[in-house]
């Protein structure tokens, strides 16, 4: 974490949310858990663009070992030669048609909550992206993660919010417009896929 904090010295005060972050989900990937990802907009982008970094290598390549080349048979070996493992992922943003099945049918503040319920386990984790914290769909979301016994991640702006009521940590970017919060997460979220790469795949 040297390097993140000697680049952008305002997070030296988020140390402790980031490492157990990042805990929360070591752990999770170690028990056969996955990670599911919900924003709006600009946090929309950012939860696919966490899953590339999970769902193929981001520092490091993730070559497959030689038992799992083998599974795969001499006659597909450029298949198993270039595939990669990941870390699991899914970005709620991405279901359109569910998505958009549940607003016009149901209510748009609960899609995410449906999606949680529905993809989630317990020991799985929730990551909510808001830059406000109070984004109402982003908390229904949490609440249902919480029913399924998952562990809840917030990442947020400087200001008290309610997901500071809510979940097992929340990761406060020292900003409060929307642009400058967004500004932090990026680095913020980058360091932490590339731990979790470090302690899977190195």
């Amino acid at each position: 974490m040297t390097d993140l904090i000697s680049r952008y010295p305002a997070l030296s005060e988020l140390k402790e949310d980031i490492s157990r972050c990042i805990e929360l989900i070591t752990d999770s990937y170690r028990s056969g858990g996955k990670l599911l990802l919900c924003g709006n907009g600009g946090s929309a982008s950012d939860c696919e663009h966490i899953v590339g970094e999970l769902m193929k290598g981001f520092m490091s390549r993730r070559p497959l070992s030689d038992d799992e080349k083998n599974s795969f048979g001499d006659c597909n070996r450029y298949i198993a030669d270039n595939l990669q493992d990941a870390l699991p992922a899914i970005s709620l943003v991405s279901q359109s048609s569910v998505l958009t099945a549940f607003n016009n049918d149901v209510d748009a503040d609960l899609v995410y909550a449906q999606l949680t319920y529905g993809y989630g386990k317990k020991g799985d984790v929730l990551l909510g992206i808001t830059t406000s914290g109070n984004s109402k769909n982003i908390i229904n979301a949490v609440i249902a993660a919480k029913a399924r016994g998952m562990i809840t991640i917030g990442l947020t702006g400087k200001n008290k919010c309610k997901l500071d009521g809510l979940c097992d940590v929340v990761i406060h970017a020292p900003e409060t417009e929307t642009y400058k919060v967004q500004e932090y997460h990026l680095p913020i979220y980058h360091y932490i896929c590339a731990e979790l790469e470090r302690r899977f795949f190195r």
